[in-house]
């Protein structure tokens, strides 16, 4: 398999270049998925995967990618899902919809539980994408349409959950034509031990595997510039 130990050195260094040609700051966008304060936050309408959210160091790497991002000319949007407080517009097609609309904490437009979650920094620069219905941000809102007036052509996924935005979100994006990549450890669900299940036997199809340390060093690196055509002798 690729970054396997039998690839050697010159295999891993293909693998960097390969994925930094696919992160490259011009036709990439970082996605964060519903990484808000009602869903991961400290008063969470579902504490068991916001605690697994915290302790699997998810949040903190969704954190750290998009600080990279910002630094490295990325751009960074934040899907995130809400609703209206009569219900208007939302989904009941599904046990998950009628399940969330009992839940103590509702996911309410304006409201603190969809602000973005820290220690996820928002910039000016940010794009926020709501919804208030279905189960991936790219199912009948303006983030398509969003993502290629901005040249995107890459997208990472990142946030929460594994059981069903990630995934939801991953299949869509392939669908639309998009490459995606998924940083490993910076997705999230439950129970804890899902998430890799996920990854290895479903993710690892459609999408490239990455890790956060992996983009970093992408986004940290310094760009080569194309060589002239002084120095190949072409036109």
């Amino acid at each position: 398999m690729s970054g396997s130990g039998a690839t050697g050195r010159g295999g891993a260094r293909g693998r960097a270049e390969e994925l930094g040609e696919r992160l490259r700051p011009d036709s990439t966008v970082l996605l964060t998925v519903e990484c808000q304060e009602g869903v991961v936050g400290a008063l969470s309408a579902l504490p068991e995967l916001a605690a697994v959210a915290r302790k699997s160091g998810a949040l903190a790497n969704v954190a750290r990618l998009v600080d990279a991002a910002h630094g490295a000319g990325v751009q960074v949007v934040h899907a995130v899902a809400e609703r209206r407080p009569d219900g208007r517009g939302s989904s009941g097609n599904a046990r998950l919809f009628h399940a969330a609309a009992r839940l103590p904490v509702q996911q309410h437009s304006g409201s603190t539980a969809v602000r973005v979650a820290e220690p996820i920094q928002v910039a000016d620069e940010d794009l926020v994408v709501r919804r208030l219905h279905g189960l991936s941000p790219l199912a009948g809102t303006d983030l398509d349409a969003l993502l290629r007036n901005l040249g995107c052509r890459t997208l990472v996924v990142t946030g929460v959950s594994a059981n069903v935005a990630v995934p939801n979100t991953v299949f869509d994006a392939v669908n639309l034509g998009y490459t995606v990549v998924v940083p490993q450890d910076a997705i999230a669900g439950v129970p804890a031990d899902y998430t890799p299940v996920l990854i290895r036997n479903t993710l690892a199809l459609v999408a490239t595997l990455a890790t956060t340390d992996d983009l970093l060093t992408v986004w940290k690196a310094p760009r080569r510039r194309a060589p002239s055509s002084r120095s190949t002798g072409t036109e």
